[in-house]
């Protein structure tokens, strides 16, 4: 990096070196990365998602292929939180890269008892809440599809926490702005979207879904314009920074995201491709920055002229 060129961006208390991050669920714990990039160009990775207790996760097939894109079903398998502290955690704090973990729960209490025991750890520089899970309590709907629920789970969580933050955003909904508003009401630093796009796939021959789970989440290239779209509202609507996240596969789909009004991005899908993505995609918004001359990649954000 030029050292008249500045990257580095403020994501709600959280400065990043740059404004490329990982993606939940598409980099492990992090470490699993270490031998294909370096960790430490990275401006923050973002832990898998994490649970109270361990989960398995659903049963195979859990992942199939798409047209520009794929459909996953995983069901948020993870060590669990105090696995995680306890034996992932410490592998990553000898980089610089910020950490974030990302968060679920079936019910309010679960999100808050997480959050109160990452509070004061070590290495953990931030949480983002993936509110697209099911609330128990509530037959079943997602947190994310309901204002007052989502502002429910963020209240808890910033009640137990000191720690920034995020809220991840699902993209099934009616109005994004309406639930982004709603945490941010409640004490969110951040929110970071979008999640997956609910999907299905079926085999002709067989006649059977592709997921044993029937339905999944849709990401990578094909949800990009959605993503865009999404991200450039809920920036107009909130004052908190947006991080934006769907289908970044290059440092033009980055910038493309800035320019909408993502104060930083998520590269997710990608890692499944090319387990350098992301440092490429950090590599290419410096180019591009140069190329253009541009100082100060802050002077991207929110930008588009419309």
């Amino acid at each position: 990096m030029s050292e008249t060129m500045n990257t580095s961006v403020d994501i709600g208390g959280v400065r990043l070196a740059n404004p490329v991050m990982t993606a939940s669920g598409t980099f492990g714990y992090g470490m699993e990365f270490d031998e294909v990039l370096n960790l430490n160009r990275l401006g923050g990775v973002v832990m898998k998602g994490l649970s109270l207790h361990p989960s398995k996760g659903n049963p195979p097939p859990r992942i199939a292929e798409t047209s520009c894109g794929m459909l996953n079903a995983i069901g948020l398998e993870n060590v669990g939180i105090d696995r995680f502290i306890k034996e992932k955690l410490p592998a990553m704090r000898p980089f610089s890269t910020k950490v974030f973990i990302n968060i679920y729960g079936k019910t309010v209490e679960e999100y808050a008892a997480i959050a109160e025991r990452s509070e004061g750890v070590e290495g953990i520089h931030g949480i983002e809440v993936n509110i697209s899970c099911p609330n128990v309590s509530a037959g079943g709907l997602a947190f994310g599809v309901d204002p007052v629920a989502a502002a429910d789970v963020v209240k808890a969580v910033r009640a137990r926490t000191s720690l920034p933050v995020m809220v991840k955003l699902s993209p099934n909904v009616t109005d994004i702005t309406e639930i982004a508003r709603s945490v941010e009401g409640e004490g969110a630093d951040s929110v970071s979207l979008i999640n997956t796009l609910t999907g299905m796939g079926i085999d002709i021959h067989t006649r059977k879904p592709l997921l044993a789970n029937v339905v999944g989440g849709l990401s990578g290239p094909a949800v990009k314009p959605v993503a865009i779209r999404m991200v450039y509202q809920v920036a107009k609507a909130v004052k908190i920074p947006v991080v934006g996240m769907g289908g970044i596969m290059t440092a033009e789909d980055a910038v493309e995201f800035l320019i909408a009004g993502a104060t930083a991005v998520q590269v997710g899908t990608a890692n499944f491709v090319y387990p350098d993505a992301a440092e490429k995609v950090v590599d290419g918004i410096e180019a591009f920055m140069k190329e253009k001359g541009i100082s100060d990649v802050n002077d991207l954000i929110g930008s588009v002229d419309v």
